[in-house]
């Protein structure tokens, strides 16, 4: 499963610029659908609870935009100029102040009534501590009874049995997509090949994959509480074959 946006201060600062911001949203398409964004832009509006909102890995306004025109003021992060550049070429960009940096450790002016990280953003953090800067980043930007909102998926690590070298997620005629993971780590790499009139493109994302309960502790940690956990942006029941979960921290 491919991470999203890049962020961490492990990550290759060039690896979401260029020509991959540049066709960023190309291989995002599936995120496109209208039904997702929508239901997404829905869930996020709703915990806004009328406030400010804030997203960490904003990348090229993917979700910010929809929900901006729900009527949420939306502020967002990322560490790669050339995302957010990628993001003001949009109708409504000019309503969203953005800033360059790494979501675990920058701040941004004011209080906000949601902080929000989606598309597995927050596996771009490779290390478990920073993962933690996050969380305590994002409780930091809260006003009372604030909420912090993770998309984010689960591992089938069934599906790796012992000795296998990788474990494909996408195979079609124009993208071969392939996850290795080091289960000792929880450190993995998302391998991706375009094909294009002829022309092969690769790029290689690397993340790192937290439980659910992992990520409880460090809301803990950061003086947040969980506060609902879904499958999906449909608020579908979270369960253990769920292949990710949409879990919501708040701040008392």
């Amino acid at each position: 499963m491919p991470a999203r946006s890049g962020n961490s201060r492990d990550v290759p600062q060039n690896l979401f610029t260029g020509p991959v911001a540049e066709g960023y949203d190309l291989g995002s398409r599936d995120m496109y659908e209208p039904g997702v964004l929508a239901a997404t832009a829905d869930f996020l509006a709703a915990m806004a609870q009328g406030g400010r909102a804030l997203e960490f890995g904003i990348g090229t306004g993917r979700v910010a935009l929809p929900l901006s025109e729900r009527g949420v003021e939306v502020c967002g992060i990322d560490i790669s100029e050339d995302m957010i550049a990628q993001l003001r070429r949009k109708p409504g960009s000019e309503a969203i102040a953005t800033a360059v940096g790494d979501f675990a450790s920058t701040v941004v002016p004011g209080r906000f009534s949601l902080v929000y990280v989606v598309y597995n953003g927050i596996s771009n953090l490779l290390e478990q501590s920073e993962c933690v800067e996050a969380f305590r980043n994002a409780a930091h930007h809260l006003g009372p009874s604030g909420r912090f909102v993770v998309e984010l998926w689960v591992p089938d690590l069934r599906r790796f049995p012992p000795g296998a070298v990788a474990l494909p997620f996408d195979v079609s005629t124009s993208h071969v997509g392939f996850d290795t993971v080091d289960i000792a780590t929880q450190r993995g790499v998302s391998h991706h090949y375009f094909f294009n009139g002829g022309q092969v493109a690769r790029f290689d994302s690397p993340f790192r994959y937290a439980w659910p309960a992992e990520l409880d502790l460090m809301a803990e940690i950061a003086g947040m509480r969980i506060y609902e956990r879904w499958a999906d942006w449909d608020r579908s029941p979270f369960t253990i074959d769920s292949p990710k979960h949409i879990s919501v921290w708040e701040r008392p």
